[in-house]
């Protein structure tokens, strides 16, 4: 199916659905996702709703409010704790389950009280083949995700979103900063901050695709392999940085970066 197919598909499941709460943390995937909702159903029967918690940079949601406003979305912002979650600071397999669980249990209520009928969430094609507990906390609640229902997949809709002159179209993938501590390690708000000021310097250097996985007092950074050089060229700023905030040993991947990384470690 081509892409423009997938795309009429999308909009076809959006306006069965009527009215719809946005899941939107402001990433590629939700900004396409409320963009195609709003534009198939009008702005009066979508509201998106972003989770402010620990492991949400403010510099995402600062930038999730300006793309809302942007798009013309009525956005909600809420606030939550993950680290609050039964069962989640231990950072188990399961621990993507237990925060989409709790993001769930938000929503529901939003939207019963508001009066839509269904919640959306920025599930793709490509998730369908890597380890995301998260989708069956969705299928548990009913949120349906669209874009993975017609079949879309990530340089897709990278492509429609360009289209659409959306400028989350060459943004970088993104993912709660949870996800750069090593499974087993339990997640602390001084590990989240020191992960997240990790992330924000290594960009000052010109690094747009990068990740701080955290292995005890080690850093385990992750760049595309063209970036390697610029790293390695500013290996003693980082280095003296890194160590600033907490890390013992700063150490660069050579496999460079890959979304899920640390779920080669449960194979």
């Amino acid at each position: 199916m081509d892409i423009m197919r997938k795309y009429e598909t999308l909009t076809s499941i959006l306006h069965d659905m009527k009215k719809v709460v946005v899941a939107f943390s402001g990433g590629v995937d939700s900004t396409f996702l409320l963009k195609a909702a709003i534009d198939t159903l009008g702005k009066e029967n979508v509201l998106a709703v972003t989770a402010d918690s620990e492991t949400y940079p403010t510099s995402e949601l600062e930038e999730a409010v300006k793309l809302a406003e942007h798009i013309g979305a009525n956005h909600q912002v809420i606030e939550t704790s993950e680290l609050a979650i039964p069962g989640y600071t231990e950072n188990n397999q399961n621990r993507c389950y237990f925060c989409k669980t709790s993001l769930f249990d938000h929503l529901v209520p939003i939207m019963q009280e508001k009066g839509f009928r269904n919640i959306v969430y920025g599930v793709i094609a490509d998730d369908m083949n890597e380890f995301r507990p998260g989708m069956k906390a969705a299928k548990e609640q009913g949120v349906r995700g669209p874009l993975q229902e017609a079949d879309l997949y990530k340089n897709e809709i990278r492509e429609l979103s360009k289209e659409l002159g959306l400028p989350t179209w060459d943004k970088p993938s993104f993912a709660c900063l949870s996800s750069r501590i090593a499974y087993g390690e339990k997640i602390t708000q001084a590990k989240l901050t020191k992960v997240d000021r990790s992330e924000a310097f290594l960009k000052t250097i010109g690094l747009r695709q990068v990740r701080v996985r955290t292995h005890g007092e080690i850093a385990r950074i992750e760049v595309e392999p063209q970036d390697m050089q610029k790293l390695l060229a500013n290996h003693q700023r980082v280095t003296e940085k890194l160590q600033s905030y907490g890390y013992k040993f700063v150490t660069m991947d050579l496999v460079g970066y890959k979304s899920g990384s640390m779920n080669r470690a449960l194979s």
